[in-house]
């Protein structure tokens, strides 16, 4: 027998949740089959099987909290699914998927006796089920991703993901049997998100500055060339790739925005390595983009989109998490006019993109109708002056307002 156990998750990072399992007790597995997927607060880990037999007892359920080097379950190197209580072919989909109506979920049903789907029914993870019915999302309107086209539980994510973008979430609906609360334990992932924000506020002489960018001139260069480079590149030109420009360029003006306090020492980085805020479903995660400054606008489209592509599959990598020297966050998305964001611990300090939303401001003695954008910077005023912050986002302005300059780079 083969114990099978959590594996290093990473730099200061000591327990995982399993999220879960997708192979059976007496399933068949062959080398590199994932057994089990864990999530912690940054990526979901998937422990490999490192032999081929069969999965003897499965230790841990879904939603349990596990250590490093704590034992999943039990494996039999060389054992042959027959042998095992509960029969499943090697063929089987991978997360024993289960035949459920589109209208309600299903109850999960062993592999061997899962039929194939009938017109109006999907077939999809028991995970995938609970989480669409927890979420609203129609399994029918789901592509899946699984092996045989399962609908797995990172394709439900990505799914009621988008529909969030397009549609505010909707009020919790009152339960039928009368109960007014409900207490639901934080996932790894949340607790953690929970500690470094309240690690930022408590470490931080945290202040916030801000300032208003006239978005004209950069959303008339965008609307020149987004078709070009779409056609010639591949990648679709939005506002974040001017903005990584300017900070990167303003960072190199003010170098002190781009450090990080260590001990009695200020570390400055001579590169920057820049962290774009996603919210997901499974919570906020912080990918970077490695070496941003060295990077044009189509570049780093492209390294972003790769990133954030990654974060909606559930597939970052530890280094995609790790090494952020600067974040922009951008609440405008969701439609926030302004906010004070937290800086993203040890960074000193984050820059808050919002909504772009037509004012009337004064140019040259005249009022005319422009489209502006609040833009925040919250920094740490232990090494940060606020002359510094303000110029620094001066610095930001001057350069939106004027996309031509960021051509000018010595």
């Amino acid at each position: 027998m083969i114990e099978i156990k959590v594996p290093p998750l990473g730099e200061s990072i000591t327990e995982a949740t399993v999220s879960r399992w997708l192979k059976q007790e007496g399933e068949a597995v062959a080398i590199g089959d994932t057994l089990v997927e864990l999530e912690t607060d940054k990526i979901t880990v998937e422990v490999p099987a490192l032999n081929a037999g069969v999965l003897r007892t499965r230790l841990k359920r879904e939603g349990d909290v596990v250590q490093v080097a704590e034992v999943l379950g039990v494996l039999e190197a060389g054992a042959m699914a027959a042998a095992a209580p509960v029969a499943a072919p090697v063929a089987a989909p991978v997360a024993a998927p289960v035949t459920a109506p589109v209208a309600a979920p299903a109850v999960a049903v062993p592999a061997s006796a899962a039929p194939a789907p009938t017109p109006g029914e999907v077939r999809a993870a028991p995970s995938a089920v609970k989480l669409a019915a927890a979420t609203g999302v129609d399994l029918s309107t789901v592509a899946g991703t699984g092996r045989g086209g399962v609908v797995s539980k990172p394709d439900v994510i990505a799914a009621s993901t988008a529909v969030a973008q397009v549609k505010p979430a909707p009020a919790p609906a009152l339960r039928p049997d009368g109960i007014r609360e409900t207490r639901e334990k934080m996932t790894t992932r949340r607790k953690r998100i929970a500690d470094n924000l309240l690690n930022a506020q408590h470490s931080t002489a945290h202040l916030t500055t801000f300032n208003e960018i006239d978005m004209s001139a950069v959303s008339t260069f965008r609307e020149r060339m987004k078709e070009r480079v779409e056609k010639e590149h591949g990648v679709k030109l939005s506002f974040m790739p001017f903005f990584a420009k300017a900070a990167c360029m303003a960072l190199k003006a003010f170098p002190v925005v781009n450090a990080q306090i260590d001990g009695d020492s200020v570390i400055y980085k001579h590169y920057v390595n820049l962290g774009i805020a996603v919210a997901s479903e499974a919570g906020l995660v912080v990918p970077n983009v490695k070496d941003s400054d060295r990077l044009g606008m189509v570049g780093f489209s492209r390294a972003m989109n790769a990133v954030a592509k990654r974060a909606r599959d559930s597939k970052l990598t530890m280094d995609d998490l790790t090494g952020g020297t600067f974040t922009i966050t951008n609440g405008g998305v969701f439609g926030s006019l302004l906010s004070t964001p937290i800086i993203n611990f040890p960074q000193v300090a984050i820059l808050g993109l919002h909504k772009t939303q037509d004012r009337a401001v004064v140019v040259d003695g005249q009022v005319v109708v422009r489209s502006m954008m609040y833009v925040a910077l919250s920094y740490d005023h232990r090494i940060i002056d606020g002359q510094q912050a303000v110029l620094f986002l001066v610095r930001i302005k001057e350069l939106m307002e004027d996309p031509a300059a960021m051509l000018i780079d010595d």
